[in-house]
């Protein structure tokens, strides 16, 4: 089974109880069990920095660098420990390092270590109950070359249900290809966890411009069409991953809308989508589908890159 061996785990500063690292360790072990042969690796990741330390003019700079090993040596006995107390035979180092920007530390990380999977845990916001998502969140899940696991507080149950959220009304060749990748990944990630498999795609309403514009468009005719385009193309691709047809979702929508709704239906433990991983202008002003989405889901969500993806940061 094609799965993910070298595993990288943001770790929160702001507790001793690791969901990611939790996950991760639960991942592993159901990795090790599938195929023992596996030489499965979790790094416990950490970045930090204390701008008071730069600032401290007095000292030379041999003696900031000593300080800042200081309060690096502190956090990662921190991180020691809790690995420590970590029931698993699974290999888990730790590592921290010093650094002005999380995001670019973590990613960094990523392509210098060669990692296949980055989990990170999210925050609750007591007073409204939903996710907050910081910066770091969203520069991790538009420039990460491997997949993002952001951890929330639903749980794996046996038997529960894994949404793969698709685009199967599309004819480019990096949609098709990104569906069959989150498919696969569904697939796997559900035979390790015994889970089942449910696909969603949503479509565009009629444009109202165009139904106003032209008196003699026929909107339901054209609901119809698309509608039938998108069942078409959802039962083609579920077939062609054994997939049931019962397990698979076409509704009329925005995509956050028809996601969030499908995997509330099903109580989904985890929701794996596409991210195209856009950045600069593009992704302030068009915002990203996989970053609605996830703003609205209360489970865990794993977002892939397309084949190919290069990370902006892989040049720096």
């Amino acid at each position: 089974m094609d799965m993910y061996q070298n595993i990288l785990v943001v770790i929160d500063p702001t507790t001793d109880e690791q969901k990611a690292l939790n996950r991760a360790v639960d991942l592993a072990t159901r990795i090790n069990i599938a195929d023992p042969t596996q030489q499965l690796r979790i790094t416990a990741f950490f970045s930090i920095f204390d701008f008071s330390y730069e600032m401290t003019t007095f000292l030379s700079s041999g003696e900031r660098d000593s300080m800042r090993q200081i309060v690096i040596s502190e956090k990662q006995q921190w991180i020691d420990d809790i690995i420590s107390v970590t029931n698993t035979s699974i290999n888990i180092v730790s590592k921290v390092v010093w650094h002005n920007r999380p995001f670019e530390a973590i990613i960094n990380q990523v392509i210098e270590q060669k990692h296949d999977l980055v989990i990170k845990g999210t925050h609750q916001h007591d007073k409204f109950k939903s996710v907050v998502f910081t910066p770091t969140d969203w520069h991790i899940l538009r420039k990460c070359p491997c997949p993002v696991l952001l951890v929330k507080d639903h749980e794996w149950p046996l038997q529960g249900n894994i949404l793969a959220a698709l685009n199967v009304g599309s004819d480019e060749a990096e949609h098709l290809s990104l569906n069959k990748t989150i498919t696969k990944q569904a697939k796997n990630i559900a035979q390790l966890i015994t889970a089942n498999v449910h696909l969603v795609n949503s479509y565009p309403g009629t444009p109202v411009n165009i139904a106003i514009e032209i008196p003699e468009f026929d909107a339901s005719e054209y609901n119809n069409a698309m509608q039938a385009h998108h069942r078409e193309a959802m039962n083609e691709h579920a077939n062609s991953f054994d997939i049931p047809l019962t397990n698979t979702y076409v509704e009329e929508g925005l995509p956050e809308t028809v996601i969030e709704e499908a995997a509330l239906k099903i109580d989904a433990e985890l929701v794996i989508l596409g991210t195209v991983g856009r950045t600069g202008i593009s992704a302030a002003l068009i915002g990203n589908t996989a970053e609605h989405v996830i703003d609205l889901l209360n489970c865990d969500v794993l977002a892939l890159k397309p084949d190919g993806y290069i990370s902006p940061m892989a040049h720096k």
